[in-house]
């Protein structure tokens, strides 16, 4: 099975979210898994909504992804966000690295190692909604008990040198500020501006982020390494601050209501990304202390999560890695999230690995190397049968 054609096809099936429709690519997945012989079922927790499990479950390793893709407009791409294009270098488009090229490298791999008479010792995973925070995906999933602890690589695409063992915290929430209305041409001196409240609170999120945290001995040559990494990924020195501070985006401010009105009312969504050492609900309970008038309406809030570095899967993908590409390698803790914190609070290990050009996630023109699936193909297979080799 050929990974370059599965993810073009994967790409060309559209499954932005929102919606969040999955139903047409989990049927795509289920016809090629029971093209390779393997029963799944599809769970489907809202209507469209579809997620894909191997009928066995229980297997010393679970791998996972998601179907789901950000949404993208035509506008500034090579090529159209949905066309799958395929040159003689990437497959192009919505997806291609978030992460329908590493759904593609586990079924190219689950299909090779059948076709080298191999039963794969491996549970799968395929889930509907991991870019919003997946409630009918892997929630459900856990939830029913439909999967069950072992350890786990998610396909997310990671450096192809360095598996990913954990991920920063997550804040985010919408503010609601309210103000005093009155005639513009009086303001300042008379009437308060919910616009300008909203302002003083962006200055505060800015003073967020000068914030220190101690980091942990036992994580300082991890994130010394993840530093290196990011640097070398983006090619932007000083990035430090990415792993070890928190970061923040007013990614949406709404308010007012006419020029010449002092604004009653302004909204203001904001994303905080929380590093190692930095507790999620103290942070929240000093937010809300800071503006105890405004309404805070929290939509995700979690911890830093890791799987220890000592695990397991942590050695065998290390030394899977290291064989493909015949380097010594070290894994890595970045400066996202995923599904991952879900699996480990349920008792998984589980690390991320997979193919995809890091610099294009969520962009214009996202892209993954032929390459780079094909070796991401290479590591699953070497990982699957270390397990097999165990399980006999």
């Amino acid at each position: 099975m050929d990974p370059v054609r599965i993810c073009s096809e994967l790409i060309r099936i559209n499954s932005e979210n929102p919606p969040g429709i999955t139903s047409d690519v989990i049927e795509y997945l289920s016809n090629l898994l029971s093209s390779l012989g393997i029963a799944t079922d599809t769970i489907e927790n809202a209507p469209g909504h579809c997620n894909l499990i191997t009928r066995r479950q229980g297997d010393p390793l679970l791998l996972c992804g998601h179907v789901d893709v950000v949404p993208a407009l035509d506008e500034g791409w090579t090529h159209p966000p949905y066309s799958g294009f395929v040159d003689d270098t990437f497959v192009w488009g919505r997806g291609s690295t978030d992460m329908k090229g590493g759904c593609a490298a586990i079924i190219a791999a689950i299909g090779e190692l059948i076709d080298t008479g191999h039963e794969p010792a491996v549970s799968l995973a395929f889930v509907c909604d991991e870019e919003v925070g997946g409630p009918h995906g892997i929630h459900h999933l856990l939830e029913k008990e439909l999967i069950l602890p072992s350890d786990c690589i998610i396909a997310e695409p990671t450096p192809a040198i360095a598996p990913c063992i954990g991920q920063k915290g997550l804040y985010r929430f919408s503010m609601t500020f309210n103000g005093t209305p009155g005639h513009s041409s009086l303001y300042p001196a008379i009437g308060t501006s919910a616009v300008m409240e909203a302002l003083k609170f962006l200055g505060f999120l800015k003073s967020l982020h000068e914030r220190e945290f101690p980091i942990d001995p036992a994580m300082a040559g991890i994130i010394d390494h993840s530093e290196r990494v990011l640097e070398t990924i983006f090619q932007i020195p000083n990035l430090r601050s990415v792993l070890t501070r928190i970061m923040y985006n007013p990614g949406i401010i709404s308010g007012g209501e006419k020029a010449n009105i002092v604004a009653q009312k302004c909204v203001l969504e904001v994303d905080l990304r929380l590093p190692f050492g930095c507790d999620a609900h103290e942070l929240q309970r000093e937010i809300q202390s800071l503006v105890p008038d405004v309404n805070i309406q929290p939509s995700s809030v979690w911890n830093p999560s890791l799987t220890p570095p000592d695990a397991g899967i942590v050695h065998r993908i290390c030394n899977q890695i290291g064989r493909t590409y015949g380097i010594t390698t070290e894994p890595i803790v970045q400066w996202a999230a995923s599904d991952a914190r879900e699996l480990r609070k349920k008792g998984f290990d589980v690390v991320e690995y997979g193919p995809g050009d890091i610099r294009t996630l969520h962009a214009i023109d996202e892209r993954v190397r032929h390459e780079d699936l094909r070796k991401a193909v290479e590591v699953y297979s070497g990982v699957i049968l270390s397990y097999d080799e165990g399980h006999h």
